[in-house]
């Protein structure tokens, strides 16, 4: 629901969620317009908090980021009695009460399709109408979502390619157009007294410190501006480059769209004038914005999904269980499988938080359908380490790979790891930087060491099942059970 347009309020609240940004935030856009006076809040959540581990690399950015906001948002007003509250605890509670306390008409934030959050911000405008108190949702955090994009017969679509060609059709220069704070600023009020206090320390919230700097990481829109600065450079190349993790391709943008430090509409407007001149470069990574866009409607038409496969008949696939089961998904977890590539991605995401695109695609491709080990396991691992997790698109990612999602590649096609190192690292820089037992290996030997000859790997001081590991399944073995686990959906899903 929207104010009208003539509707005025004499004080209004921004809930600050995925959007930690202060420009083109649309929200505090409208909450300015429509308000006199706006205050501004963030609520860290503590029924998702007391789930994590105590030392997260997520909690450590959205505070740094809070840190910068409150430094954007007092910039925005000329003075420091303004700026952003942040409270700990149930967001049910704190947002009535503080609504309450400030004596605001409306709260103003931003759509989320998550399972959890709809049924959150249900009961928030439930509790909040009780009281005569307006909330307000916008779309944020995709150029188009829900329902804006359908087919023909109004119906969502489950392949991306023709949603992509609709996207493409449908957008307007409106769809990207900034939504400006700057020009209403002035209407950011002056906290109470009672209010001003200083944004909780990691410490505070029961987490211990991460060294986000170390891991080449900086929170806010300001570390957002660095990389936009820095891929705008490297945007017509992204096509060349982007599957390659051993050469900077990537925008490494994808932290920041995850917690709305950067706006998806001033990404697009980077990349569409450019694309429409036939930028191949800018034409990919637009590709890659809306696939982000299209995961977002199938978790809104399609919320089973979370739990089940998007393709029924793929929830009568027998995964591998048990002990041996558990063992092999341990050795993926901790970089142990043998195949240098898929060990090489896994110290990564453990090292960093992060993961290159190419190899999220291979290294599920290998739990899934070399390990015969059920996709949800490894896409809960995704999202306890990912620093850029994001529901539905892990989502999306993991059905993919395992061919059980929408337009997902077909079951009969399985990711070689060796033919990807080669193709993808074929210097092994990549697995070189993230296994080092490997690095003294020539070229054609890095990628599949149990291949190399005694004189080889002798020189190389590498000793197969004692400093590298032989690897857990073969190949060409596990393609042959796959293709008989898959065959239960054959008849039914292809």
């Amino acid at each position: 629901m929207k104010p009208a347009s003539s509707e005025r309020f004499d004080r209004s609240l921004v809930w600050f969620r995925r959007d930690l940004r202060a420009d083109d935030h649309t929200a505090l856009h409208h909450a300015l317009q429509h308000s006199k006076q706006v205050y501004c809040v963030f609520v860290f959540d503590s029924t998702i908090l007391d789930k994590l581990a105590r030392q997260d690399r997520r909690v450590a950015f959205i505070h740094g980021s809070l840190v910068d906001l409150n430094q954007q948002l007092q910039s925005l007003s000329g003075h420091s009695a303004s700026g952003l509250m942040v409270v700990h605890g149930d967001p049910l509670k704190c947002i009535n009460e503080l609504a309450q306390t400030l004596n605001v008409q409306a709260v103003f934030t931003h759509h989320d399709d998550e399972p959890y959050a709809l049924s959150r911000d249900a009961t928030v405008r439930g509790t909040l109408a009780d009281k005569g108190i307006a909330f307000h949702s916008y779309k944020d955090h995709v150029v188009f979502e829900r329902s804006e994009i359908l087919t023909q017969n109004g119906q969502p679509y489950g392949v991306f390619t023709p949603f992509k060609n609709n996207w493409l059709k449908k957008v307007t220069a409106d769809d990207l157009a900034e939504r400006p704070v700057k020009p209403a600023a002035g209407q950011l009020a002056a906290l109470p007294a009672s209010l001003r206090h200083p944004i909780p320390s990691l410490a505070d919230l029961g987490f211990e410190p991460v060294d986000l700097h170390s891991l080449h990481i900086q929170p806010g829109a300001s570390g957002a501006d660095i990389l936009v600065n820095d891929f705008v450079k490297r945007i017509s190349h992204y096509q060349q480059t982007r599957d390659y993790p051993g050469v900077k391709g990537p925008s490494y943008l994808s932290v920041h769209l995850r917690f709305g430090t950067v706006s998806v509409r001033r990404l697009a407007r980077l990349a569409h004038p450019l694309a429409l001149k036939g930028d191949a470069g800018a034409q990919t990574w637009l590709g890659e914005l809306i696939w982000r866009d299209f995961y977002h409607q199938i978790l809104h038409h399609h919320p089973r999904v979370v739990n089940h496969a998007f393709k029924p008949a793929y929830d009568d696939i027998v995964w591998e269980s048990g002990k041996d089961a558990k063992q092999l998904f341990a050795a993926w977890c901790e970089g142990r499988t043998g195949y240098p590539l898929v060990d090489a991605a896994m110290a990564q995401i453990n090292q960093t938080g992060y993961m290159h695109n190419r190899l999220r695609m291979v290294v599920a491709s290998f739990l899934v359908k070399d390990l015969g080990i059920d996709w949800r396991w490894g896409e809960q691992y995704f999202a306890q380490h990912l620093i850029d997790f994001d529901l539905a698109a892990n989502n999306g990612g993991w059905q993919w790979a395992s061919s059980s999602g929408c337009d997902a590649q077909p079951y009969f096609r399985i990711f070689n790891p060796i033919s990807q190192s080669e193709k993808f690292d074929p210097q092994g820089k990549f697995i070189r930087r993230y296994v080092p037992q490997l690095a003294a290996l020539p070229d054609d030997a890095i990628h599949a060491p149990w291949l190399a000859k005694p004189v080889v790997l002798a020189a190389a001081h590498v000793k197969l099942g004692e400093t590298y590991p032989l690897p857990v399944v073969d190949h060409a073995k596990a393609r042959l059970k796959t293709l008989m686990r898959y065959s239960v959906v054959k008849s039914k899903a292809q």
